[in-house]
């Protein structure tokens, strides 16, 4: 529980990604089954959830370490 408490925001870009790559593939797709990404459903989710995930991460504040103090 956690982790997704942790990476939340990352893993709201994977859904938000996933949505977009599919229906990218419903409307827009390829007409002529050529295209190595957009012919196939699977593989337009795929990439839309990597590039969700990866844009979504960028906006995630980093976790601070506390330094350790050595006396």
């Amino acid at each position: 529980m956690e982790y997704i408490k942790k990476n939340k925001l990352t893993i709201a870009g994977i859904i938000t990604g996933a949505i977009a790559g599919f229906l990218y593939w419903n409307f827009i797709g390829c007409a002529s089954g050529t295209c190595a990404i957009t012919s196939n459903p699977y593989n337009s989710t795929i990439y839309g959830s990597v590039m969700g995930g990866l844009l979504f991460s960028m906006f995630q504040p980093e976790e601070k370490k506390q330094a350790e103090k050595t006396e």
